[in-house]
Parts: C-alpha cells; sequence; structure tokens
C-alpha cells in the first residue's frame, strides 16, 4: 500500500477527498439540525443524474454532478419550504432523479466500468482538472457558508423565533440546500451517488451525540469526515475495492462510538445527586 501512495491518481484522490471532509463536515451538524438527511440523499439523486448525462454526452462528469446537484437543492429549497410539504417533495424529485439516470445509462451501454463509479465512487477517475474543480467548489462553499453561519444557525435551531426577528428564513433555505447539492455533487467522485450520506449526514449525527456546542459539534464533524473519507481510500488501495465500502464502515463506526459514549455520559448525569 505504500508503493501505492506514489501514484499521481492516489495523491490526486486524497486531495480530493481532503477536500469533500471539510466540507461536508462543516456542512453535516447543519443538515442534521435542520432534518436534511433525506433531501442529501434526493440530491444525491439528481447529481448521479446530471453525471450519467455527462458521461453520455462525453463532457466532465464532474460538473455534470454539479449541474445536477444544484437543480436538485435550488427544486427541494423552493418546492419544499412547508414542512408539511417536504418529504413528498424530496421523494418525488429522488424518484424522478434516479429513473432519468438509470434511463441515461441504458442508453451509454458500453462504459460499464464508468457506471458502477458514478453510484459507489472510484478513485482512479480523479484527475488534476477534476482537483482543481472540488477545491474552487470547496473554497466558494466555505466562504458562502462562513458568511450566512450565524443567521443559518439561528434559522436552524429555532425557525419561528428567526423568522419573527427577521432573520430572512425564505432566503436562507434555497440557499443552504445549494451549498448541500455543490457538497454533495462533490461526494460522486469518491463515494459515489448513492452512499454519500456517510459523510454528509453521519459525521455530523455523530458529532451531535458528544457535544451540544455548535462549534465544537463542527469541529468533530469535519475530523471524523476526514478520518472517514481519508481512511477509506488508505484501506481500500491493497484490495482494489469500492472506496464507499470503507468510507461508510469507519464512519459507521464512529458513529456508534459516539453513540455510546453519549448514552454513558447521559446515565452518569441521570445518577448524579441533584443539589440542595
Amino acid at each position: 500500500m505504500i508503493n501505492l501512495l506514489g501514484y499521481p491518481f492516489v495523491q490526486q484522490a486524497l486531495l480530493a477527498a481532503a477536500a469533500l471532509g471539510l466540507v461536508s463536515g462543516c456542512l453535516a451538524p447543519l443538515v442534521v439540525a435542520r432534518k436534511m438527511s433525506f433531501a442529501v440523499h434526493g440530491t444525491a439523486e439528481l447529481a448521479f443524474t446530471g453525471a450519467a448525462a455527462a458521461l453520455l454526452v462525453g463532457v466532465s462528469v464532474g460538473v455534470g454532478a454539479l449541474a445536477g446537484a444544484v437543480v436538485a437543492a435550488l427544486l427541494l429549497g423552493l418546492l419544499g419550504q412547508k414542512q408539511t410539504e417536504r418529504d413528498s417533495v424530496i421523494g418525488a424529485i429522488l424518484s424522478f432523479g434516479l429513473g432519468v439516470g438509470v434511463f441515461l445509462l441504458w442508453l451509454n451501454p458500453e462504459r460499464t466500468a464508468n457506471k458502477f463509479s458514478l453510484l459507489v465512487g472510484q478513485i482512479v477517475g480523479v484527475d488534476s482538472s477534476d482537483v482543481l474543480l472540488l477545491s474552487g467548489c470547496a473554497v466558494v462553499v466555505l466562504l458562502v457558508l462562513a458568511f450566512v453561519y450565524r443567521p443559518l444557525l439561528f434559522a436552524s435551531v429555532d425557525p419561528d423565533v428567526a423568522t419573527a426577528r427577521g432573520v430572512p428564513t425564505r432566503v436562507l433555505t434555497p440557499l443552504f440546500a445549494v451549498l448541500v447539492g455543490v457538497a454533495t455533487a462533490l461526494g460522486v467522485y469518491t463515494v459515489g451517488a448513492l452512499l454519500v450520506l456517510a459523510l454528509m449526514v453521519t459525521p455530523g449525527a455523530a458529532a451531535a451525540r458528544v457535544t451540544a456546542s455548535p462549534v465544537r459539534a463542527t469541529v468533530l464533524a469535519v475530523v471524523f469526515a476526514e478520518v472517514a473519507v481519508l481512511g477509506g481510500i488508505l484501506l481500500s488501495l491493497a484490495p482494489g475495492a469500492p472506496v464507499s465500502a470503507f468510507v461508510t464502515i469507519i464512519s459507521f463506526v464512529i458513529y456508534l462510538v459516539c453513540r455510546a459514549i453519549g448514552s454513558r455520559r447521559l446515565a452518569r448525569a441521570s445518577r448524579a445527586p441533584v443539589p440542595a
């Protein structure tokens, strides 16, 4: 495995994965707080559709995935403003995206390896231009997130009070959906469209189990995401297995450990004597 680290495609994949881990870790706690896990899955399906279309016409898969994810994010943000309608809107978009994506893959029967990688990820497909695209998108997402983080956090924790205080929740909702869409599209390169939840949701859910501080949760989520995605790539090198298998396993193990720690802390707090 050490020898494989000298190959350019491995180094490029690690750089792309590091950018993905940073972005997904920063967004994951907010995704969990806003209960958008299902929305991430729906966005991933449209990213898969865009990537399949790009593969069919012969353009960059990354650009296609990005376009599909942004379209999905805008649809989710605009059509799912009401909480009561959100799940049905996501389900409709998810099924539409998956169906169209499968049809586009059927139209292109020759490139089977590329089709499989869209679903489960493949590091050999990452080149220097992809790394530049990923890095540029990551920088844009982080800059926008830094600018809107405080009102976005307020709207995520208590949307009704935030609206009453004048926070533009109707603008923040589609904007955050677009940020999530861009990050989800970045995940198509490494973990694939089907399993991108392992980086966009699980690290945030794990961090929420061990801390209530938004800042600490974000830092922990970034660490968890980086360990999962970089560790997954390194473990997949020797057997040549899909990266997503190892990424999801590592991410889930981290979640289980954090869940056990959180449960133990809660049990200790419940047994602590109440001061008189």
